[in-house]
């Protein structure tokens, strides 16, 4: 299975390190291929050395300027020339989609999956891994987007909110029908 996970680039402390590792292992060990934004830094970093440490592939896209940053020893890199034409490689390669803590592009890349798969443009699973709560907030808001009818769909078909790594992949090989 092809796993996108965006994420942050950024260094972050041991509450949102330690799910991140974790969940890389479990992919490496599932045999399953990592699809993130290429970079070799921050937590990218630390999900793209436990899921090759795990004996998984990585498959990164990146895009132009951020080529400094992108990972040599990836299985496969990619370079889009924006962003716009990253996020959707990075769709079209997966058969899944784990949104882990990140700033606003990892907010910007999540909402416009949600928006995609909410339009019936993809059908993809998509997971937020909600690592210390991170999305506590984001997960309000989108029940009371449900509650007062600005969901064409339930909150359930458009997201599914993991609070463990272990969870979170579950999900992905029972709705692939890969476990």
């Amino acid at each position: 299975m092809n796993i996108c996970v965006f994420l942050s680039a950024a260094d972050l402390d041991d509450r949102y390190t330690r799910p991140a590792r974790e969940f890389a292992e479990l992919l490496g060990k599932g045999g399953h291929t990592l699809v993130w934004g290429g970079s070799d830094v921050g937590l990218m970093k630390v999900v793209a050395d436990g899921v090759q440490e795990a004996g998984g592939r990585l498959v990164g896209i990146s895009v132009d300027f951020l080529s400094s940053k992108t990972r040599a020893g990836a299985d496969e890199m990619v370079i889009a020339k924006d962003l716009a034409e990253r996020k959707a490689l990075l769709l079209e390669r997966a058969d899944a989609i784990v949104i882990m803590v990140g700033g606003t592009g990892t907010l910007d890349e999540a909402t416009e999956i949600l928006e995609l798969k909410k339009h019936g443009l993809h059908s993809k699973p998509v997971v937020l891994l909600n690592a210390a709560g991170f999305y506590d907030g984001l997960k309000e808001q989108f029940r009371r987007m449900e509650a007062e009818g600005f969901l064409p769909l339930p909150l359930n078909d458009l997201v599914f909110f993991a609070e463990e790594p272990v969870g979170a992949l579950a999900y992905l090989e029972e709705s692939l029908g890969t476990q």
